[in-house]
């Protein structure tokens, strides 16, 4: 099972990398996805819509709901058991009431042990929001 879920996911991740990004909107604020502590962070839905694209979000100026999933690992028990991390998958749902057009964003999604995290963050570094709702299987 683990073997198709790993042989999809690249399936789809090399669906992404060799479509090229579209060019950004001016009139639209731009929001890219990163994590370090996780393997895939992508776009899920944008005010309840699910995205066509997920490496990213791209928003009219105002007041948006963004929904990303989260996949990571985290390593539970004893030695024994740090070969065969537990896969994690969660969708973290934030709200930022002020997205200016032609701005860049970074949403950042991150996780310690069993918990995960989102941030939002302008081109300057600055935190502008954190999640609202997490919600993670198993």
């Amino acid at each position: 099972m683990r073997t198709y879920l790993l042989l999809g996911m690249a399936c789809l991740l090399s669906a992404c990398v060799s479509t090229p990004l579209p060019k950004p909107d001016p009139s639209l604020a731009w929001v890219d996805l990163e994590t370090q502590t996780g393997r895939l962070v992508m776009a899920e839905r944008l005010d309840h819509q699910r995205m066509t694209d997920g490496r990213y979000f791209q928003v009219s100026p105002g007041s948006h709901e963004l929904m990303v999933r989260f996949d990571y690992e985290v390593f539970i028990g004893g030695m024994s058991q740090f070969s065969n991390p537990q896969e994690r998958l969660c969708y973290i749902t934030l709200n930022y009431a002020d997205f200016q057009p032609g701005q860049r964003y970074r949403l950042q999604a991150r996780s310690l042990g069993f918990n995960a995290y989102a941030r939002l963050y302008s081109a300057e570094g600055k935190v502008l929001a954190q999640e609202r709702l997490v919600n993670c299987l198993p």
